[in-house]
């Protein structure tokens, strides 16, 4: 596979225009998995290969398959062994080539749909995306998040084109743990913050390379709003495994809102801490990524110095069960060196640049230390009783 940057394409002839990218279609809604293969007889495609763990071979990719065949489609079945790694992308995407696949569906959570993205880059098919949590916003976009083989992040793939449908059944997602859900809402909310910072900065750039629209930052907006109206009762409606209109509007924030909120509208420093933390193993093995972005945007707004928003997002993340402090995310503040990584893996974030200010160390960690001297007031204030249920061993 021929290595593909947007910034090449995209800036072309010296020009820096606002750039929009999606997947074509998206369908989400309670059941709709076994309608699959009627969503899929638009695309022209004879042989699927079909991406999932071992345990999602058992489950989900079951009812994927029998629903394409009973379209007159060949299945053939792929086992993605957990990790995000080039080994593993280029075992299956040798594996489904040798198998002449015209397509690829995978199934599963961000590490799986992200090696999907790669493996039908790699085997030069469509790729169709079938997300069992709504743990991120990865299913719409065109990168793939990459790591080790002992899962250390080690960089990013982008791609010439999203996926070509997305589907979502929330039936699928009620049944998940509400952990996956709520960190999901982490990096949702993310998505309006660092837009908003970029369509307001002229000399901000997505990970596109362009401006970015305003389609993407309304988006952003949209996202916030629908989580802080139905954050809760999303959360309530999966402790029960039951669908309903909240659900609904946050898996779409988390899903589909958030990804092209993201991928359109740009980054900040909240995925920037996010990816400080990764630096951390004992963080990066036991939390997920939503909840490591959610303790970005509370420094993000700190950095920003906008204290009364930063106060009103803890408020809302103690409800639903999402960090707010250093410790609930894992790091030990008083450990100099912990902080010293986060504080250089931030760093190392490009889109940092995008904030309207310059930023140095210095800055960094005092704005992750008053995040977490809020999130205590906060939880002083409110309690951490969602967070200490979803994380109760």
């Amino acid at each position: 596979m021929d290595t593909f940057f947007p910034p090449q394409i995209y800036l072309a002839n010296n020009l820096v225009p606002r750039v929009m990218v999606a997947p074509p279609k998206y369908i989400q809604g309670p059941g709709c998995l076994q309608a699959i293969g009627s969503y899929m007889s638009v695309l022209d495609v004879e042989r699927i290969g079909v991406l999932a763990s071992a345990r999602g071979h058992s489950a989900q990719a079951g009812e994927v398959t029998a629903a394409l065949q009973a379209e007159g489609m060949t299945t053939i079945p792929s086992v993605f062994g957990g990790e995000c790694s080039l080994q593993e992308i280029e075992a299956r995407a040798a594996e489904l080539r040798e198998k002449c696949v015209d397509c690829l569906v995978t199934i599963g959570g961000g590490k799986c749909v992200d090696a999907g993205k790669s493996i039908a880059g790699r085997v030069d098919v469509p790729l169709v995306v079938v997300p069992t949590l709504a743990s991120n916003d990865a299913p719409t976009s065109a990168v793939s998040v990459l790591y080790t083989p002992e899962g250390v992040n080690s960089g990013a793939e982008f791609f010439p084109n999203n996926p070509v449908l997305v589907v979502v059944d929330t039936a699928v997602v009620a049944q998940a743990s509400e952990r996956y859900l709520v960190a999901g809402m982490g990096d949702a909310m993310a998505t309006w913050y660092e837009a908003k910072v970029c369509i307001e900065n002229p000399s901000a750039r997505t990970i596109l390379g362009g401006r970015p629209t305003l389609a993407a930052a309304a988006i952003g907006e949209t996202c916030a709003v629908n989580l802080f109206a139905h954050g809760l009762d999303a959360c309530m409606a999966v402790r029960d495994n039951h669908v309903n209109e909240s659900l609904e509007a946050v898996v779409e924030a988390n899903t589909l809102l958030s990804g092209l909120g993201f991928e359109s509208g740009g980054l900040a420093c909240a995925h920037g801490i996010a990816q400080g933390l990764t630096t951390l193993p004992e963080v990066e093995h036991n939390f997920l990524h939503g909840e490591m972005v959610a303790y970005g945007v509370l420094t993000q707004l700190m950095l920003q110095r906008e204290r009364n928003e930063a106060r009103r997002v803890a408020e809302f993340f103690v409800t639903v069960g999402l960090p707010v402090t250093l410790a609930q995310i894992g790091v030990d503040d008083q450990v100099e060196l912990d902080i010293e990584h986060m504080v250089q893996g931030t760093m190392a974030f490009t889109p940092l640049a995008n904030l309207p200010f310059s930023v140095d160390a210095p800055m960094v960690e005092k704005a992750i230390r008053a995040a977490d001297a809020l999130g205590h007031d906060v939880i002083t204030r409110k309690g951490d009783s969602a967070y200490q249920a979803l994380h109760a061993v």
